[in-house]
C-alpha cells in the first residue's frame, strides 16, 4: 500500500463511483460499544448478521472485529463471509472506512479523511475517536490497494453520495457545522470535494433528518437511485418538525439540475411515525462520559433512505410500522433489478445510525 499525500483523485483520473455501480464487496464492523448497543448489543448483532447475509448473496462481506470480539463474530457469522480483527471506536464502517475510487482501467483506491466522532470536542458524540481514525489507512493495507492521505479534512462517508457521474450531494447542517471543518469557506470545502471525488458538481441539500444527531447527514435524507433520480425522506403530517425539513430539501431539489444537465427527479420516500426510545431500552446502554446516551422518549432519527445498494439486492431498515411495506414496495419499483430486503433495524437505530450506516462499499467489478 502506498499513501498518496502529493496528489488529488481528480488529477490522477480518478472518481467515486456511485454505488448502484458494481462492487466488488463490501465492508462492515462488529458491534460492541455498551453506550451505543443495548445489552451488550446481542439483538444489534442479530440484525447486523442478518444485513451482512443479505449483502453477501451478491458480494464478498468482509467483517472487521476486536481482538475481544473475533471469535464471536466469527461463530455467528457464516463461513463465507470473511473476519479480520481490526480495533475500533465503534462500529460505523460508513462513516470512517475508506471512500473508495476508481480510474477508467478499474483501479481502486482509497481517501483516508479525518475523522472526529461526528463534531470533535465541539459537538462530538464520544472521545476518543483515535482507532476510528486509523481505520481507513488499516483497510486500504488490508485490501492492497493505495490510499489518498486527506487526514487534514473532517469528513464522513455517510454525509456524501454521488451518483457517479459528476454530482456529489452533502447537506449543509452537516458540512458546514462548526465541529467539521470551521476554518474553511463553503467554497473551499466544495473545492475539496470536487478534487478528491472527481466531482463537477455539488449540491447542498439545506437539512437532513429531525434530530439526526451527526449534524444530519445526507444518506438520511436523500439518495441517488439513478442518474438524475433521488428518493427524499418524506411526510405529509405538517406538524411533525420534519415537514419543515423535508419541504425545504423537495424545493431545492425541483429547482436544480446535476452535472450533466439533467433535472432531477425526485421520488418520496415515506416517513415511519415517529420512533421514540423506550425506557427499558434506555436502561441497556452504559453511560458516556458519565452521561447517558439516550433518554426515555428521545425521538430517533429513524428513516427508509438508510438503505445499502448491494449488487443483485437492496439492504433496507424496518420499524415495525405500517409504513415498511409502502416504503419497500417504493423501492422496489425504483430497483427492478434487485431483491429489496428489508431488516427490522430498530436495534441498530438504537445506536444512532442505519443500515447505510454500518456498510461501506468497494467498488470494481467481481
Amino acid at each position: 500500500m502506498n499513501i498518496i499525500k502529493d496528489s488529488t483523485p481528480h488529477a490522477d483520473g480518478f472518481r467515486m463511483p456511485a454505488e448502484f455501480e458494481p462492487h466488488t464487496g463490501c465492508i462492515m464492523i462488529f458491534p460492541e460499544r455498551a453506550d451505543s448497543w443495548q445489552y451488550g448489543g446481542y439483538a444489534a448483532r442479530k440484525a447486523f448478521v442478518q444485513a451482512a447475509c443479505a449483502i453477501a448473496q451478491s458480494e464478498k462481506v468482509t467483517v472487521l472485529a476486536s481482538d475481544k470480539q473475533y471469535e464471536n463474530a466469527r461463530a455467528v457469522l457464516p463461513s463465507h463471509i470473511r473476519v479480520a480483527e481490526m480495533s475500533s471506536n465503534d462500529a460505523w464502517a460508513r462513516d470512517y472506512a475508506p471512500t473508495f475510487v476508481v480510474n477508467e482501467k478499474g483501479t481502486v483506491r482509497g481517501i483516508d479523511w479525518g475523522f472526529n466522532a461526528w463534531g470533535g470536542l465541539t459537538d462530538g458524540l464520544y472521545f476518543p475517536w483515535d482507532k476510528d481514525n486509523r481505520m481507513a489507512r488499516k483497510i486500504c493495507d488490508l485490501l492492497d490497494v493505495d490510499v489518498y492521505d486527506k487526514r487534514d479534512f473532517i469528513l464522513e462517508g455517510g454525509s456524501i453520495h454521488t451518483d457517479g457521474d459528476g454530482t456529489v450531494m452533502v447537506t449543509e447542517s452537516c458540512l458546514l457545522s462548526k465541529g467539521r471543518n470551521p476554518s474553511l469557506s463553503r467554497e473551499e470545502i466544495e473545492e475539496t470535494l470536487k478534487a478528491f471525488l472527481g466531482a463537477k458538481k455539488v449540491l447542498w441539500l439545506p437539512r437532513g433528518i429531525y434530530l439526526d444527531e451527526t449534524n444530519e447527514h445526507v444518506d438520511n435524507i436523500c439518495a441517488f437511485t439513478a442518474p438524475g433520480e433521488v428518493v427524499l425522506s418524506w411526510t405529509e403530517d405538517k406538524e411533525d418538525a420534519q415537514y419543515a425539513l423535508s419541504l425545504a430539501c423537495l424545493k431545492y431539489l425541483s429547482g436544480q439540475k446535476d452535472a450533466r444537465g439533467r433535472k432531477l427527479k425526485v421520488h418520496k420516500l415515506p416517513l415511519p411515525k415517529p420512533v421514540c426510545i423506550k425506557e427499558e431500552e434506555c436502561e441497556g446502554l452504559d453511560l458516556c462520559d458519565d452521561e447517558p446516551t439516550r433518554k426515555p422518549g428521545d425521538r430517533l432519527a429513524a428513516s427508509y433512505v438508510n438503505f445499502y445498494i448491494a449488487n443483485k439486492a437492496v439492504v433496507m431498515p424496518g420499524f415495525g410500522e405500517e409504513t415498511d411495506e409502502a416504503a419497500k414496495k417504493i423501492l422496489q419499483g425504483l430497483f427492478p433489478d434487485r431483491k429489496v430486503h428489508q431488516i427490522y433495524a430498530r436495534d441498530i437505530l438504537i445506536g444512532g445510525g442505519n443500515i447505510h450506516c454500518i456498510t461501506q462499499q468497494i467498488p470494481g467489478r467481481q
